[in-house]
């Protein structure tokens, strides 16, 4: 970890244990509620738990952004210790959490919180980009500003398996959903705007529509190749999987394909079997 500077960023981020620890990136986390019982993300509830409880009784967990004093005593630990911080967030047009980030950081010194303008692995590369600025010596409200510009240049994305999850969570109607299930769609996902919005509905089995969307995702795109991302939610078949990750190494020449899982917090709105390749364009 760079001598003054700590780069944090919240759970949504998707980045894997290993992949945090081997770039010293903090997380703190958001609040996934279920009916009186409260948990973090990534700690003691897992998107495997989720869909079991989902299916055992139509549950689905809430949300909630990391609140103005959470954050406050988080980044406060920091700074006591003599350290800068330079925080990235889920979109601002998708959370709260941003915003509240913002209001902690006016009552410290040293705070430069990031509107990723992404979720998931696209604010999980920003992260990783700050992590190496870091090293490199760059100061805290510089790597700010870099990440800030670095925002236009992710691509994220993702295709589901259904519009269940998110016709339940409200970010569909019934209507939509079943027309969707109805017609066997698959509908493809960017972050366009800060914003989640469909891009293209795709037809027939899943396994195939990956390799599809892969395909026409990377199409004359000038890859950056250091880190390229596979995010899934769980519930793909091993062998579509290997298949998927062979598929966008061969087609980016990535130095590194991570492949990582979703958190509960964005798996609760994409629910089993979404699949996205994220990464930055030069």
């Amino acid at each position: 970890m760079s001598k003054n500077v700590v780069i944090t960023c919240d759970s949504t981020c998707d980045l894997s244990p290993e992949l945090l620890e081997r770039f010293s990136i903090v997380i703190i986390p958001l609040t996934i509620t279920l009916g009186d019982t409260s948990f973090l993300d990534g700690q003691g509830f897992s998107p495997a738990d989720m869909y079991a409880r989902y299916r055992a009784d139509g549950t689905l967990p809430k949300t909630s952004a990391v609140s103005y004093q959470e954050f406050l005593d988080f980044f406060r630990g920091y700074t006591e210790q003599g350290f800068e911080v330079v925080h990235l967030d889920i979109s601002s047009e998708l959370s709260a959490s941003y915003n509240n980030a913002v209001l902690a950081a006016r009552e410290l010194e040293g705070v430069y919180p990031v509107d990723s303008r992404m979720l998931s692995t696209g604010l999980g590369l920003l992260a990783i980009e700050g992590a190496k600025l870091r090293d490199e010596g760059m100061a805290a409200a510089d790597i700010a500003a870099r990440l800030t510009e670095l925002t236009a240049k992710v691509d994220t994305s993702f295709v589901l398996d259904t519009l269940e999850f998110m016709w339940k969570g409200g970010r569909c109607t019934g209507f939509t959903a079943l027309g969707a299930n109805v017609l066997k769609l698959k509908p493809a996902l960017e972050m366009k705007d800060g914003k989640l919005v469909v891009y293209k509905k795709y037809r027939g089995n899943i396994n195939n529509v990956y390799k599809q969307y892969i395909r026409e995702r990377l199409s004359g795109k000038q890859v950056r190749p250091a880190h390229v991302f596979v995010t899934e939610s769980g519930e793909i078949d091993p062998p579509v999987l290997e298949e998927v990750l062979a598929l966008v190494k061969e087609l980016t020449g990535a130095a590194e394909v991570h492949h990582t899982v979703t958190g509960c917090t964005v798996t609760t709105h994409c629910g089993p079997k979404t699949l996205g390749v994220l990464f930055l364009n030069e």
